[in-house]
Parts: structure tokens; sequence; C-alpha cells
């Protein structure tokens, strides 16, 4: 019997007719998660990725147990002044990857489109919009978000706002880099902090946001040994937990919780020994779920992501001094803001700077970004010499896994990394 699958379907149904005790149901699903984490995590993942995704499953439940305490935000969103007013931040991404680990999106997707939500868009979009019209999210404290990335945020958090009867504040930040537009988005940034001090009732304390970004660059000079370290050591990683380790480096970045986190990864990778492995660098997201990716890298001593893009957007120093201009200069310098060739010079430097042995994109389904310039950075790798591998499919829904056609080309591609790689050795 599937236990969880059994679960999800009584979440459905009562989703239907009875959304507060689905709601209920999430909870407790999260809490018997966190403590099945806590006490019977897989000791075979080293104890930084245990406590990282244990983080994150803590922080999901606390998303649906104390909505007035949150934020709905997006990956690419100021949470570090968020921390100020002591709103813990989620996304739409997060929030739903991690719901759907009870195997019912389907049903919340279905929902959205039966209402009239296009079948292209995001099905993370889709999912969040079908729970929200369900009743089944709690409404936040505040939504908030920026432009970055993906141009479906702002519109989908706008409806979402307008059905819950709420105001949200969106972040235009502009493509290119100049005083002008750091001024831009910084006026933009306090005039939202206006809007916080009036809902929480709080004011704004600037030494407190200087403390946050002190923490946040201590964290990334600790993450960055640690992923410098993982391209010459084997320290075991899953889907999952590399999906996790979006809360440390997103959306809880700068906090006590994160830096604990960094300074336990960067300390407890270099107790895991030296090894030759196929090492790949992951652009875009995981699709946790699929189980030919599961097969070939969750714990594998043989394929190794050693580098994830979405963990290492935005690694330079934060000025303490001026606090606010610096989370806009973050905005604005954001590998993902701007058109893709962008992200493109920025991904090829991490691959110089890293040395992953192949690069992997995954495609998902209703992301323009991902997909649209994707041949750019299949040409940038080239250039490298750098073997790279594209995969479409749905991160979210299971529904639209096509596995076999998935696992002949990985396989394939999987095997000629090896090849190369043992050549040059």
């Amino acid at each position: 019997m599937d236990i969880i699958k059994k679960y999800g379907d009584v979440i459905r149904r009562k989703a239907e007719s009875e959304p507060e005790k689905a709601l209920r149901m999430f909870r407790l699903g999260f809490g018997l998660e966190y403590q099945k984490a806590s006490k019977l995590a897989d000791r075979s993942l080293p104890k930084g990725y245990r406590e990282v995704y244990r983080s994150a499953v803590k922080k999901t439940g606390e998303i649906l147990a104390h909505p007035s305490e949150s934020v709905w935000t997006n990956i690419f969103g100021p949470v570090e002044i968020f921390q100020c007013f002591d709103l813990n931040s989620t996304s739409m991404e997060m929030l739903s990857g991690f719901m759907s680990g009870f195997r019912t999106e389907d049903y919340f997707i279905d929902r959205a489109e039966n209402a009239g939500i296009a079948p292209t868009l995001c099905s993370y979009h889709k999912h969040f919009i079908g729970a929200v019209d369900a009743d089944v999210i709690p409404s936040p404290a505040y939504i908030a978000v920026t432009s970055l990335a993906c141009d479906g945020n702002i519109n989908t958090m706008r409806y979402l706002a307008a059905r819950r009867g709420m105001n949200f504040f969106a972040i235009d930040v502009p493509h290119h880099d100049s005083p002008a537009a750091e001024k831009y988005v910084a006026d933009q940034l306090w005039e939202m902090i206006s809007d916080l001090e009036q809902v929480t009732g709080k004011r704004f304390d600037p030494d407190r946001l200087s403390e946050i970004l002190r923490r946040e660059n201590e964290s990334k000079r600790l993450y960055a040994s640690f992923v410098q370290e993982a391209t010459k050591r084997w320290y075991p990683n899953t889907l999952t937990a590399l999906t996790a380790l979006l809360y440390p480096t997103h959306l809880s970045i700068g906090s006590e919780e994160a830096l604990e986190l960094f300074r336990l990864l960067e300390r407890d990778i270099k107790d895991y020994p030296e090894k030759e492995m196929n090492r790949i660098m992951w652009v875009h997201l995981f699709p946790y779920y699929q189980e030919t990716l599961r097969s070939c890298f969750n714990l594998s001593q043989e394929n190794y992501i050693s580098v994830y893009d979405f963990t290492l957007d935005y690694m330079e120093e934060m000025d303490e001094i001026r606090p606010v201009e610096a989370v806009a200069r973050k905005l604005i310098r954001n590998i993902y803001n701007g058109d893709f060739s962008r992200k493109t010079r920025m991904l090829t430097e991490l691959a110089e700077e890293f040395r992953p042995d192949g690069v992997i994109h995954y495609c998902h389904w209703g992301c323009k970004q991902s997909s649209g310039g994707v041949m750019l950075l299949r040409e940038a790798m080239s250039k490298k010499e750098i073997p790279m591998l594209v995969l479409d499919g749905d991160a979210l829904d299971r529904r639209n896994d096509q596995d076999g056609q998935l696992r002949t080309r990985l396989e394939a591609f999987l095997e000629m990394v090896e090849n190369r790689r043992c050549v040059r050795r």
C-alpha cells in the first residue's frame, strides 16, 4: 500500500468540500515529515543535507501554520527586508513543490485549468492558483514579487491578490546595471518598506538589515568554499536535498538558521573522501520525483551533481553600510535578470570556476525563459568543450513525465561524459 498516495487521495476529497480539513492534513503531513526528518532520516545522506532538508520542511510547515507571519514572494524576492519585519518567505515554486510531495498536484492543476487558467502556464503557478482558489493555502500577511526571470510571477500574484482581496507589491527590476537603475529599484524598496511598516505595525531598522547582510556575506563565503570542495569530494546528495537548498540560499538567506546550515555544510564536506566521478552542473529546476534521474543521481558514487546554478545566482559581497541599496544591486545584478545572453555568460564562468565534466539543462514545461535561450547556452558550452544535455519535461506534474525517452538520452550522455573523463585522465 502506498501510504502517501492514500493520504493524498483523502486530501483531494477534503479539498473539494472541506478545504479547512485539507489544510489541516497538509499541516499534519508536514509535521510528521519533520519528525521523520529529525529522528528517522536516511543516514546515507550527510548530516549537512539532512539538516537542510529538515529546515526546509519546517519552514514550509510554518508558512501553512502561521500565515499571518509569512510573505508570498518569488525565489528572487528581497527576503532580507522581510526578515526585518519577522516575516517568513515562501515562493510559488517551493510551496507547490513541497505540497506535491503528497501527490495532489494533478487535482490543483486541473482545478486551475477548469477555472480558465491557460494549460500552457507553468505547472507550479497552476498548482498554486488551484490551491489558493480551493482555500487550501491561507492568505499571508503580505505579497511582493520581483520581475526577475519569470514573466508570470507578477501576473499570477496580481490574480491571487485580487482573489483574496489583498494588495500586492511588484518590484520592477531594470535589465541594465547603472547608478540610475540602482536608485530606481532602491526607491521601490523604500516604498515597500513603508508599506510593510503599515501592514505589520513595526518600524524598519536599517541596522538590523545590515546585520542580516553581514550573515548573508558570511553564508556566501562558506557556500562558495563548500562548492569548491564538491569539485573533488563525494558528498552524497539527492534531487530533493538539492531543491531544499533554495531555502537557505534564497528564501531564508541572511538568517541565523541559514548561516548555521552553511557552517555545517562547509565543515561536514571536508570529512568526505576525494573521488573520481562524473561531476555535473545542473541548470534550472529539479523534477525530484523523476525515477530515472533519482536512480542516476540520488546518493550515486558514479554521477554527482556538484554545481547547481540557482544556488549561485548572486555571490557578490553585499554592502552592509548601504543595505537597501545593496539589496537593490543584488536584484539588478542577479544572473537571471536580463536576457539569456547574460545567463549564458555567467553560467560559462561558473563552469570555468567549478570545472564540471558535463552540464544538464532541464527545460521545465511552461517556462519560456529556460526553453527559449537554451541553445545559446549549448553553443557557449560547446566552445568550452563541455558536453551538455538538454532535457524537456515537467518538474512538478507527474502526468507529463516521459521516462523512457529521458532514460535513453541520459544514459547515453553520462556514458559519453564518462568516456571523455577517462581519456583526459
